[in-house]
């Protein structure tokens, strides 16, 4: 038991000391250029470091890169790169070194090692959010926002400093008071502080600057950013964004009289604006009242410029709501091979120049159906449990993947996540089935509803009704056969003209006759049943019967005359002028009958 209790604690304090990394003593830095960007809400530091070993033995791989305590809990992204036009980004993890739990370290991974007497540039970029500090801390209107910035003249670093610089770049030549360790120079709105040389590491002073900076101090309070991907070619995303003006607060009341006419107001925010992808389109920018016409929209070669105006302007402490949605096509974010894809889009996106976002959640809608999700994102986030969405034609509902930001995030937090899982495409057909279905349904139950009589009683006049329009149905059918029995008399009295076969003509007119007089039978029956039901309805029938009979008379004569042409009782000029009268005749008379027939 004894021998077990120490090897456990051997086991930790083991992992304590490897959980540490040590500073290279045979490591100094060269020189150090430091530039300081004071000319937005962010503080941007860029470091370019020449690094050189001088140890006898080893290649270091990496160094550690150093801040102080103050300015890494500001810290918003810190990150490394060697070469200029072949550019390499490199590894930066957060380490500790044991002694120095005060300070914040960063271990960066050289593209190559160190040698002995060699030497390596790499550039470190640290952004900070909320080191600039508001002083006055509230201004009226009329009154120039005033900032003070905390600092340290020399860079921090972990290695003795052979040689440095500090530039500063202020946002406006206005500075009210600034640290003054020479060697310092002033020129315009830049502070050059150095060369400074052999610095030992950690080295500390402290650098105070007092400066005019009417710049935005947009901060997004909350980010909702919702990616909904179909599968039929579309990806639609909104945003709902929280803003606060985070510059010094409005003392007193505004005056809008003031800010249009003496144009006041200069740490004001009047508009700002957006950049969305290239292929947006569909693009919509409203608040809690609705859209917000006044805004503009530029379509650029590699992105849409969207220029927000809100609907009054932001001072110091004032916040607002908008939503922005868009829509792009699927196939420059979405890849696959076969029923496996991937996802690959911005987590966040621009908003403004410079923003500053405290919170994002993330919503990714995908289709309904997928499984085998798998997530990989290009910095920390926290996944919250999937959720459901429900839209239309769902059935089990759509898998929402969902993220939420670790700290705050800025510009160069725009990178692309990569979201894989599997969607079978035959699944897209389930939609387009649904929709068939229900069509299909509701014609069905209107045919029944149509058909079927639900009355609890007997309605005899509508059964009336609808027995007479059948009888009628039954006369219109057979006048459509006796019409045809009317043609096939005038193609046999033709043909009769050219053959001059009397045998044959006389037995086409004796069968043409004997099924016109079957079918005038059938249409007497009928008029006797329907004159029972409805007399008017049967006059109308009757009425029928009688151009029926007058048409039948007026081909007979038209009959007679072809017979005393061929037989030679009778010239040609003479049958064709009282032919023309009987078939004008004939044409007014079936007008009628189909007039009659017609409205039934």
């Amino acid at each position: 038991m004894f021998k077990t209790s120490w090897l456990l604690l051997f086991l930790v304090l083991g992992y304590s000391r490897a959980a540490f990394d040590s500073i290279n003593k045979d490591i100094v830095i060269k020189s150090i250029d430091r530039t300081i960007d004071l000319s937005s809400q962010l503080v941007k530091i860029n470091n370019k470091i020449s690094i050189s070993f001088t140890g006898t033995s080893g290649a270091p791989k990496s160094f550690l890169f150093a801040l102080e305590g103050e300015t890494k809990s500001k810290l918003n992204f810190i990150g490394a790169s060697q070469g200029n036009a072949d550019k390499t980004y490199l590894r930066v993890t957060e380490t500790k070194v044991q002694g120095h739990s005060d300070k914040g370290f960063w271990k960066v991974e050289l593209r190559d090692a160190l040698s002995k007497g060699s030497t390596a540039t790499v550039n470190v970029e640290v952004v900070l959010g909320g080191a600039q500090e508001m002083f006055p801390a509230a201004i009226t209107q009329k009154e120039k926002q005033l900032v003070r910035y905390f600092g340290n003249v020399y860079a921090f670093s972990s290695y003795p400093v052979t040689s440095q610089t500090t530039t500063v770049q202020l946002a406006s030549s206005n500075i009210e008071s600034y640290t003054k360790i020479e060697p310092v120079s002033v020129q315009d709105s830049i502070i050059k502080y150095g060369p400074f040389n052999n610095a030992a590491a950690f080295t500390n002073s402290d650098l105070v600057i007092h400066a005019e900076n009417n710049n935005p101090m947009l901060v997004v309070s909350n980010l909702v950013r919702i990616i909904e991907l179909s599968m039929w070619g579309n990806i639609a995303i909104e945003e709902s964004v929280d803003v606060r003006h985070n510059g010094a607060q409005l003392k007193g009341s505004f005056s809008r009289y003031e800010f249009q006419r003496e144009s006041s107001g200069v740490s004001s925010v009047k508009n700002f604006k957006t950049l969305l992808p290239a292929a947006a389109k569909d693009v919509y920018y409203r608040d809690d009242i609705g859209n917000i016409s006044t805004s503009h929209m530029k379509v650029m070669e590699d992105a849409v410029e969207l220029d927000l105006r809100p609907r009054f302007p932001l001072f110091g402490g004032w916040k607002t709501h908008y939503v922005v949605g868009y829509n792009v096509p699927s196939y420059e974010y979405l890849y696959y091979k076969g029923d496996n894809h991937v996802l690959n889009i911005r987590l966040v996106d621009h908003l403004f120049d410079d923003m500053l976002i405290e919170n994002a959640e993330v919503r990714v809608i995908l289709p309904e159906g997928v499984s085998n999700i798998e997530l990989s994102t290009p910095y920390p986030v926290k996944r919250e449990a999937d959720g459901k969405h429900y839209t239309y034609l769902d059935t089990t509902g759509r898998t929402v993947v969902v993220m939420r930001s670790i700290g705050d995030l800025t510009e160069p937090h725009i990178q692309n996540f990569n979201l894989q899982f599997t969607y079978y495409h035959k699944s897209m057909l389930l939609e387009p089935f649904l929709l068939i279905s229900a069509f299909f349904l509701l014609f069905l139950l209107s045919i029944i509803y149509v058909r079927l009589d639900f009355s609890i009683r007997v309605d005899e006049g509508a059964e009336a009704k609808m027995k007479v329009a059948g009888y009628l149905e039954k006369v219109a059918n057979i006048q459509d056969r006796r019409n045809g029995l009317y043609m096939a008399m005038a193609d046999a009295m033709v043909k009769f003209k050219s053959s001059k076969d009397v045998n044959a003509y006389q037995a086409s007119l004796k069968r043409i006759m004997n099924e016109h007089k079957n079918e005038s039978q059938a249409v007497s029956e009928l008029l006797t049943t329907v004159k029972n039901i409805n007399s008017d309805i049967g006059e109308k029938v009757s009425e029928v019967q009688r151009l029926d009979k007058a048409y039948r008379d007026y081909q007979t004569q038209q009959a007679s005359l072809v017979e005393k042409l061929v037989s030679g009782k009778l010239v040609k000029a003479t049958y064709l002028e009282q032919e023309n009268v009987m078939l004008k005749k004939m044409e007014e008379t079936m007008d009628k009958i189909n007039f009659i027939v017609r409205y039934f």
